[in-house]
């Protein structure tokens, strides 16, 4: 499967995760006793290993790979209320389901948190690479799956200077 679709296939089967919904079953489920970690790897919630980052107003957890190095990698990014990013751009594409919460996202390089779009529970986003743009959370806290190629590097966006 071409590397393309294969993140499309990543990002839908999220999307379907967090926006299904939850069935209680009429019997109780067998429980295994083991998996075999050469077969599946998991992390509980409380085993995700959240990193904060209080100058930015979010925390991050890597899933999948390092974002700072060249490769594929997944990452789930909450955004704390009242925190928003100033306008950058990414190198290489980024992917984006939005797990919990409400996202704000705008475009531009003029930062107006009036100018962002909501983007609730369930959404899928792309942001183009070296395509300038802010976002963040408003009211509440929005958790967002975040994946692409590395590394996930962020430029501030700088205007030309004045000739």
């Amino acid at each position: 499967m071409a590397r393309s679709h294969r993140w499309l296939a990543f990002g839908i089967m999220a999307l379907s995760l967090s926006t299904a919904p939850l069935v209680q079953p009429t019997a109780p489920l067998a429980q295994p006793t083991a998996l075999d970690p050469a077969v599946v790897a998991y992390q509980l919630p409380d085993q995700i290993k959240w990193t904060d980052n209080p100058r930015a107003g979010n925390r991050s957890a890597i899933l999948q790979g390092d974002p700072s190095k060249p490769g594929p990698y997944a990452v789930l990014l909450q955004w704390l209320p009242g925190n928003m990013s100033r306008p950058h751009f990414h190198p290489n594409d980024r992917h984006f389901i939005v797990v919990s919460g409400t996202w704000w996202v705008g475009a531009g390089s003029t930062f107006d948190p009036s100018a962002t779009v909501p983007l609730p529970a369930g959404s899928s986003v792309t942001h183009f690479a070296k395509g300038v743009h802010f976002d963040g959370a408003k009211d509440e806290q929005a958790t967002i799956l975040v994946w692409g190629e590395g590394p996930a590097t962020s430029t501030p966006f700088a205007p030309p200077a004045s000739k």
